[in-house]
């Protein structure tokens, strides 16, 4: 990298578009799509398993989506998961304004909305394995919904500790050519993560209570 990448950027200065400023920041920018294409795969992957194993016949040893299900928890989940996406928007707004320490800031709230989702997620499933007697083994349909809900709340940590990790490492650096992409692609895996929780609200939780 040059040392033109690395010097800090401050407001007033250009470019505008910092993470797509430099050749190196366009070629992250493709590459995230093509891991992007990757991770879309395993979704779907995951969600046609849900499809194929949420029905009658497969939730033999506990109670089936509309038993178990609450959406008020969930919909109070997705609220704060959808908040924390808005939240990054501000941030990556103020990086294209050059302005390191309000981009810091919004992502640092965006990481507090980011843990309590994960915090309530894990005492949903702390409720359906510990009163509803409800686990990954106890039938088909257990297997199919804590493999692809848990395979999100794994994304959302590895995203909390991208940004997490991005923000230290360039606390005292602040903003350059060199990191811009980073923090940009870092908030764009963060909406991937959202779009992917409002189908699994839709098709999991709100099929599976009304469909019921």
């Amino acid at each position: 990298m040059s040392s033109d990448q690395l010097q800090r950027l401050k407001p007033g200065q250009s470019p505008h578009e910092p993470e797509k400023a430099t050749l190196e920041g366009k070629n992250k920018f493709l590459g995230f799509w093509f891991f992007l294409g990757g991770e879309t795969v395993l979704f779907a992957s995951l969600f046609g398993t849900y499809l194929a194993l949420n029905g009658p016949e497969s939730n033999t040893n506990g109670p089936g989506p509309a038993e178990l299900f609450g959406l008020e928890l969930v919909f109070i989940m997705t609220v704060i998961l959808l908040t924390s996406s808005l939240t990054s928007v501000y941030a990556i707004y103020h990086m294209k304004n050059l302005d390191f320490g309000k981009m810091q800031l919004w992502l640092g709230i965006t990481v507090a909305l980011g843990l309590t989702f994960l915090g309530l997620e894990i005492y949903e499933f702390y409720e359906y394995i510990m009163h509803e007697e409800h686990t990954f083994t106890s039938d088909a349909f257990g297997s199919a919904f804590y493999a692809l809900v848990g395979f999100h709340g794994g994304h959302v940590l590895f995203g909390l500790l991208w940004i997490v990790t991005l923000m230290v490492r360039n606390s005292k650096r602040g903003l350059n050519l060199y990191n811009a992409p980073k923090f940009y692609i870092a908030s764009l895996y963060w909406h991937f993560i959202d779009v992917v929780w409002v189908f699994i609200f839709t098709v999991v939780y709100l099929m599976g209570k009304l469909g019921g």
